[in-house]
């Protein structure tokens, strides 16, 4: 017998795909008004689920109820003619396109010959109101920050009358600000009776969001339970399947000589806007230099510039004492440097490739994976079998198309790739974006010990908990300039949100 106030059933579910049991006979029920959140390790089978409700996957087994009757979903126009709508972990948004029309897209009405805008407008500045969502319906998309994109994609939802919504690590590209933002406006949907599935891995924000909690391990549920009832470390041993250390465990810093310097750089943002003024600071081998900052006060530039992917204005930047030329990650690569990107789509892999190449990106011209000029296959399909077992990837095989895989697990191939060769510095951006508690774990115990073995590791992240757990020594960034140093055992966390902040 359903409960009454159940909005949504899905019984049952399962779904394989070639080599993987992705979903098996899963149940999960969603109430009215309502936080309910999924939560498991990259790969447990949370998207697939999720995508299925959605009508982009059709499940090999199990059954669908809404409101009390059975339904067949075949494709996304099914499932938010239902009222059930979703907003991906990668936005579907045309950059080009103004807010409006990315919302209206396939709901078009027209005024005679002329697409009717002005209708639209009113209706999504209501919705902007009614939930708290400040959103231009003029603006461009592509000149708006990530977490304003995210609203235009949950007011396209509310726009086509959804009542169930399905956030898809919605967390995963937010300032800490913009996550508090973003929480603002779920408290606002439940109260007004919207439904809402949270897909997350980030324990903090699941016990501050949600009413409930279910979680999967390897495409099964292995319980439910509520935020008062369970602590982080008991949802981290449920998704892992064993207990995880969720603090850092390092020795004090032993400093070497100097690896990187960095020597009043200045470089423009993709917008010709002034986004680095200056900028000096070195690090040296055996050390984690943290850099801490509200995303878009020059970090994104510091680091492109660093690894050569942007030439700088002015400045130099040295690697053990010798410049490093612009434009050229492989003279970067040659000479020791390692590189986890901050955006894996547009700087860590290649989605059309396989898992093997993508492996052996940065190393593919150097034997023993190339010789002649062609390369050599069973080299890189023996050194990828290595690389999926000592970082835990999840892949059916080695030759899967990359861009297949769980964001989580191509954010583990490119730190098993960047982690794979000898390296002098290593320059994490946002290196566990996106990937489960466990496999922070591990990415954190591979950062200190390559710092142990001798590495400068430069260590940019918009998490300031894990700024605060692995850095020697903390520099604050604020409008393009290091505001602030901090030694990493002292540092307050306060102290750095102020500087942060821009209060010196």
């Amino acid at each position: 017998m359903t409960r009454p106030d159940v909005v949504l059933e899905m019984r049952g579910i399962t779904k394989r795909f070639p080599g993987v049991l992705a979903n098996d006979h899963i149940n999960l029920d969603l109430r009215k008004g309502e936080v309910h959140a999924l939560l498991g390790e990259n790969g447990a089978g949370k998207s697939t689920l999720m995508n299925i409700l959605y009508g982009l996957y059709q499940p090999d087994a199990g059954e669908i109820w809404l409101d009390g009757r059975r339904v067949t979903i075949h494709s996304p126009r099914d499932a938010i003619a239902l009222g059930i709508g979703m907003v991906h972990q990668h936005f579907m948004l045309v950059p080009t396109l103004t807010v409006t029309e990315n919302i209206i897209l396939g709901l078009e009405t027209r005024r005679g010959l002329l697409l009717d805008e002005a209708t639209p407008q009113q209706r999504i500045r209501q919705i902007s109101r009614d939930f708290g969502l400040e959103i231009d319906p003029e603006a461009y998309v592509k000149d708006l920050p990530v977490g304003v994109q995210q609203r235009v994609e949950i007011v396209k939802a509310l726009y086509r009358n959804a009542r169930v919504l399905v956030l898809d690590e919605p967390t995963a590209v937010l300032t800490p600000l913009e996550v508090e933002s973003l929480f603002s406006t779920l408290r606002a949907l439940v109260k007004r009776g919207v439904s809402v599935i949270f897909i997350s891995h980030k324990l903090k924000e699941v016990k501050a969001i949600a009413d409930r909690i279910t979680v999967l391990r390897q495409g099964r549920v292995v319980g439910s339970t509520t935020p008062a009832e369970a602590g982080e470390a008991q949802l981290a041993s449920m998704m892992v399947g064993r207990p995880v250390i969720l603090k850092v465990d390092k020795s004090p810093a032993q400093p070497g000589p100097v690896v990187l310097s960095v020597r009043d750089v200045k470089a423009m943002s993709d917008r010709r806007a002034m986004a680095l003024q200056g900028v000096s600071f070195d690090v040296r081998a055996g050390e984690i230099v943290g850099i801490a900052g509200v995303e878009g006060n020059g970090q994104t530039e510091l680091v492109e510039v660093i690894t050569g992917l942007r030439q700088p204005l002015a400045g130099q930047v040295l690697l053990c004492g010798q410049p490093l030329p612009a434009w050229s990650p492989r003279a970067a690569i040659d000479r020791g440097m390692s590189h986890i990107p901050e955006d894996r789509y547009k700087y860590g892999i290649v989605a059309a490739y396989s898992l093997a190449i993508n492996l052996v990106l940065s190393v593919f011209h150097r034997p023993p994976f190339s010789r002649n000029g062609l390369l050599q296959r069973r080299a890189i399909l023996s050194n990828a079998e290595r690389l999926v077992e000592e970082f835990d990837i999840r892949a059916p095989h080695a030759e899967v198309p990359i861009g297949k895989l769980s964001g989580g697990n191509q954010q583990k191939a490119v730190v098993a790739r960047e982690f794979s060769r000898p390296m002098k510095l290593l320059v994490a951006a946002q290196p566990t974006r996106g990937v489960d508690v466990g496999s922070i774990e591990f990415i954190h115990k591979r950062i200190v010990q390559a710092r142990d073995a001798g590495a400068a590791v430069l260590l940019v992240s918009a998490e300031l908990d894990e700024i605060m757990a692995l850095s020697d020594r903390i520099l604050v960034m604020f409008g393009g300039r290091i505001v602030g140093e901090r030694d990493g055992r002292t540092a307050r966390r306060e102290d750095i949100g102020l500087l942060m902040m821009g209060k010196v």
